[in-house]
């Protein structure tokens, strides 16, 4: 990638992998930069990858599911309110109430066959949780109370529970959490609930290589495998992130070959935090 200043205030962007159809887009030097590798709110670049998400490539996942008469559910729950069982964690809205689960095409591929597999075959139904975590509302999380009270819930390393605004799957649409529902629309047991963030960090029993029962361990197999054969199918590789048996992801040296995206690169109804 390469800027060519024609003046103080303007420059024009080229790389075909970025502009891909348009070969040259005229804007500030800044508002390029920041299209290119994410903002982090204070006006610095994150430089992260050199390939732009376009909103065409995000598919609303419910809607998609419902157009192909796949069964599943989902529950934004980020967008819940402070009781809601599933944002026991940050216990505000993180999403704006209206928001909608957008997620990658080519994860979306994946999500689809591994639900329809697996309902067809056992009766359990996915219910997705999260995709798309726009680097507003990472700003948002790392704000809370409960994250600034766990600095190490947002340390590198194996440990880490939640990725640093601009950092990871979830920016670019390219990270699902999933739990398995019976018809009933109990959750099958998988040892902890959806985001059991350990105030603990030497131990974790969300973690996949945490000891647990053997039902427990077969529940989580099950999941793991509907998700791996369906990425094995289309020809892709899916990873299980280490520290939540909830979260699935491409791997890392896919992701990071992508800008993370904002609010403000999305039209309106497909912002996140508004």
């Amino acid at each position: 990638m390469r800027f060519e200043s024609d003046g103080d205030e303007r420059a024009v962007l080229h790389d075909r992998q970025i502009l891909a159809s348009r070969q040259q887009r005229l804007m500030s030097k800044m508002d390029a930069i920041k299209i290119a590798y994410g903002d982090d709110g204070g006006g610095s670049a994150i430089f992260h990858g050199v390939n732009l998400i376009q909103p065409s490539d995000l598919v609303d996942i419910q809607a998609e599911a419902e157009r192909r008469s796949v069964t599943l559910s989902h529950i934004l729950a980020y967008a819940q309110g402070p009781d809601h069982p599933l944002n026991h964690v940050f216990r505000e809205p993180i999403y704006r109430k209206d928001a909608r689960m957008w997620m990658h095409r080519d994860l979306a591929e994946i999500v689809l066959r591994a639900a329809h597999r697996c309902y067809t075959d056992t009766g359990l139904r996915f219910v997705l949780l999260d995709c798309l975590r726009t680097t507003d509302a990472q700003r948002r999380m790392a704000d809370t109370k409960i994250v600034k009270a766990n600095p190490h819930w947002t340390a590198p390393g194996p440990g880490q529970l939640l990725s640093n605004p601009g950092e990871g799957a979830h920016p670019r649409a390219m990270a699902v959490d999933i739990m398995l529902v019976r018809t009933d629309g109990t959750p099958l047991d998988m040892g902890t609930v959806f985001d059991h963030f350990s105030t603990d960090p030497a131990d974790n029993p969300a973690a996949r290589d945490y000891p647990v029962s053997p039902e427990v361990a077969a529940n989580r197999a099950l999941l793991n495998a509907y998700m791996v054969d369906a990425a094995r199918d289309l020809d892709r590789e899916i990873w299980l992130l280490p520290s939540e048996w909830w979260d699935f992801r491409f791997p890392p040296s896919v992701y990071n070959a992508y800008a993370a995206l904002s609010d403000a690169d999305l039209p309106e109804p497909m912002k996140m935090c508004g």
